[in-house]
């Protein structure tokens, strides 16, 4: 079994690179990351993701080095890459995306705890979530505020898959949150009371939708002059149910994040001229919180 010593990380990550062209899984030996100035146990956990692999627990060899196991990550099971005959339901219950639990991954849930604490969201009386799925968006704020306020909240969800948002119902069986399916292209249809709370979390920049006046008309036909919005935009992908760092770009075989910052820096840029008070945070999930500012 290969052993590293005190090899330069650049001859590790190609020997690695290589070795992964004919294996599915891959252990070596490495100095103990508990011991001072070896390489963190962070480091190794970064490499396995940029070798899109899942380190596997550790073994400990004896009192000063261990075994690690990268096991390469099936890139076929992505709901980026699924083929589905129903466009409504590419992320309907039967789809991969279906099983995936943002709010268990720590940065998405640091990220979005802050936007929701930024914008004030105990004091919001109508929040609107833009590609709502399964309600995952509506959970944390149920976990972050008590339950008497919440129930004082009008939530609407709009989606175009109809399976997961019948599991949303089943989550939210209270008479003030309601669920539309709907393309939210067509969100005029409902002619839906204003928000003074818009969420849209990895929605917005779907082929389907023309990002740029579509997100002009929320804040002039949906938002209310005190409202607030949370942007969500992915700079990742999941494979094999692992969250990965890094917008994939088409005509890429790398991460290449252009489009995703000309996303964020249109909106920012469209808000502040629409007198909010803009942040972008996050890592995994780039998020936008805009509040007006004097309020």
């Amino acid at each position: 079994m290969k052993k590293f010593t005190s090899e330069p990380l650049l001859e590790i990550t190609t020997w690695i690179q290589e070795a992964l062209k004919t294996s599915t899984s891959l252990s070596f030996i490495v100095p103990d990351p508990d011991q001072e100035n070896n390489r963190s146990f962070k480091a190794w956990v970064n490499l396995a993701e940029l070798h899109f692999c899942k380190l596997l627990i550790p073994k400990p060899i004896d009192e000063n080095f261990i075994q690690l196991t990268f096991q390469k990550l099936n890139q076929e099971s992505s709901f980026h890459s699924a083929s589905v005959k129903n466009k409504e339901e590419k992320y309907g219950t039967n789809s991969i995306f279906f099983d995936i639990n943002k709010n268990e991954e720590p940065t998405f849930l640091h990220a979005y705890k802050k936007a929701l604490e930024a914008v004030k969201v105990e004091k919001r009386k109508h929040i609107l979530n833009l590609g709502i799925n399964k309600g995952d968006e509506f959970e944390l704020i149920q976990q972050l505020i008590e339950t008497e306020t919440f129930d004082n909240i009008n939530f609407t969800g709009i989606d175009h898959s109809q399976t997961a948002l019948n599991h949303a119902k089943k989550r939210f069986p209270k008479d003030n949150v309601q669920f539309f399916q709907q393309d939210i292209n067509t969100i005029k249809e409902l002619q839906l009371q204003k928000s003074d709370l818009i969420i849209s979390i990895g929605t917005l920049q779907s082929p389907s939708i023309n990002y740029k006046p579509f997100l002009m008309s929320l804040v002039q036909e949906h938002l209310t002059y005190d409202g607030a919005f949370i942007l969500g935009f992915p700079n990742s992908r999941w494979i094999d149910g692992e969250l990965i760092y890094g917008a994939k770009a088409p005509n890429y075989p790398y991460s290449e994040m252009s489009l995703l910052y000309n996303d964020v820096i249109f909106a920012k840029k469209y808000l502040q001229q629409k007198k909010f008070r803009v942040t972008i945070t996050g890592r995994e999930y780039i998020f936008l919180t805009a509040t007006r500012i004097g309020l």
